[in-house]
């Protein structure tokens, strides 16, 4: 080994100058007889009901309004015998405004013994200071909780991007932007389910153990189950177990659900997710362009107040209806080629030139397919559905009415990159049994994402599925695009991350 290296780790219990310092504050407290972590507090306002029941209070003015504050302290101003803190709740900032004379020597003298990051409880008279601030004249404190590890810097914040995935508790105290854009998140999950419930469709749970791993072409989180003595699969899809349903009986449902992929991880992939898959009886893909063009609608709007929305450098208007090309005439309307008149050579020639990799089966389908997703897709910025996509990489959808070759499928698109994908389901048992069949040939030549044949899933289909329209949305995309979020991990609380050492 380089002399100049070592393999010694830094010890993540060595304690740094400031966490001395607040240790040694936590034993004053408690030598004086002071609890530093309380096991509970009653607080009568938030911040946010105090600025809107006062919102009218002149500068100077003092009221009779008793209340009880809590939050997390995130500024301190000392000015002699008076003393100004800064508290931070989820719902904002209130400032107590604290004297010696109110407070009492000892009881002032013990706010020494805070730092920033601590939580703090107050009670007071809600008072107007000359400044303008509006604040709480504190009579007594308490302290919540003592922070032994100081927060980010307090001008900057917590502006290191893996940092912040990685303690997003952080990132959430520091930058007051990202606890809006999770709450956004919670709007949007809650007026998706809101808007279908009110269409009458049944929110429904679905297994996330599989002993057969269907209804996408990805690769499973593979576990076994000690008492069964069984391997299972994470689902990749909760898709074949929601036609199942619809074969029972329901003719409306969905699932807003979870779903993990062993796969890559990138600014639109995390290896667990969030979907919504929906299922509607005597529908097609047709129906779910709709649907899908007029629920993102009213989701922009309801919870944004507009469809016209700002992503990257980019306006994107959301509502309907959205465009609708064939792949065929989305490739001819970027490239300029005409792929629906080129035979296979003349398509395996093509992309040779134009350096598009070459799938390993060969079909016309799957080249088309190569085609687009490497000339087109990325550049269909404004919503855009694709329709009727090649059978051999749909082999869940009914063939289309008008081309065997091509099947009633559309994905949509918007910002470059998918945000819902959508059938006609297959419901003839034979054929779908031919397309497990072909896509276990896939798996038998090195396509470890090929479907598995699931036997217990084609007897359900056996005893008949009305026709059925089926859709998936990926949650966390739209999520992305409503926020303006550039990276999938900007609305995950918990993304994906390598370990620390191999970081």
């Amino acid at each position: 080994m380089d002399s100049t290296t070592s393999s010694v780790q830094p010890d993540p219990t060595a304690r740094s100058e400031q966490e001395r310092v607040r240790l040694q504050k936590l034993q004053e407290l408690q030598a004086a007889g002071l609890d530093p972590y309380p096991a509970s507090f009653h607080r009568t306002d938030t911040a946010e009901a105090i600025r809107i029941r006062h919102a009218d209070l002149a500068p100077g003015e003092e009221t009779q309004d008793r209340v009880t504050v809590t939050g997390r302290l995130v500024g301190r101003r000392d000015s002699g015998k008076l003393c100004f803190l800064d508290l931070r709740e989820e719902s904002g900032k209130i400032q107590l405004f604290i004297s010696q004379a109110s407070l009492g020597d000892e009881a002032f003298e013990r706010l020494g013994l805070l730092d920033l990051g601590d939580f703090v409880g107050a009670t007071g008279t809600i008072r107007r200071t000359k400044r303008g601030e509006l604040s709480v004249a504190v009579t007594s404190w308490t302290l919540l909780s003592k922070a032994i590890r100081p927060m980010p810097d307090k001008w900057h914040g917590l502006t290191d991007t893996e940092a912040r995935y990685r303690q997003r508790y952080l990132d959430l105290m520091s930058n007051t932007e990202v606890l809006e854009t999770f709450r956004t998140r919670s709007r949007i999950i809650r007026e998706i389910r809101s808007y279908l419930d009110g269409l009458g469709f049944l929110e429904v749970d679905t297994p996330m153990l599989h002993a057969i791993p269907g209804g996408a072409a990805a690769r499973p989180f593979n576990t076994h189950h000690n008492a069964l003595d069984m391997p299972l699969h994470l689902r990749i899809s909760p898709e074949l177990y929601l036609k199942r349903l619809i074969v029972g009986g329901f003719e409306r449902v969905y699932e807003l659900n979870r779903s993990f992929r062993n796969e890559g991880i990138s600014t639109r992939h995390n290896p667990e997710f969030s979907m919504i898959e929906i299922y509607q009886a005597y529908a097609d893909y047709r129906d779910m362009m709709t649907l899908t063009e007029q629920l993102v609608e009213h989701v922009a709007r309801t919870v944004l107040g507009t469809t016209s929305i700002p992503y990257g450098e980019e306006t994107i208007e959301l509502a309907a209806p959205w465009p609708r090309l064939t792949m065929e005439q989305a490739i001819q309307a970027r490239t300029g080629v005409d792929v629906a008149t080129m035979d296979d050579d003349a398509l395996v020639a093509f992309c040779v030139r134009e350096a598009i990799p070459l799938p390993a089966l060969r079909t016309r389908g799957r080249l088309v397919n190569e085609i687009f997703e490497a000339r087109v897709s990325d550049h269909l910025i404004q919503p855009t559905f694709i329709l009727d996509m090649p059978v051999e990489i749909s082999p869940l959808a009914k063939r289309h009415r008008e081309h065997a070759e091509l099947t009633e499928r559309f994905e949509a698109f918007v910002a470059g990159r998918e945000l819902a994908n959508a059938f006609s389901e297959l419901n003839d048992p034979l054929d779908q049994r031919e397309r497990f069949e072909a896509q276990l040939l896939e798996r038998a030549a090195g396509n470890d994402e090929a479907h598995c044949l699931d036997e217990d899933f084609l007897t359900a289909l056996e005893h008949g599925m009305p026709p059925t329209g089926g859709l998936g949305i990926g949650i966390d995309r739209l999520i992305m695009l409503l926020t303006n979020s550039p990276s999938i991990r900007d609305v995950l609380l918990f993304p994906q991350m390598r370990p620390r050492e191999h970081a």
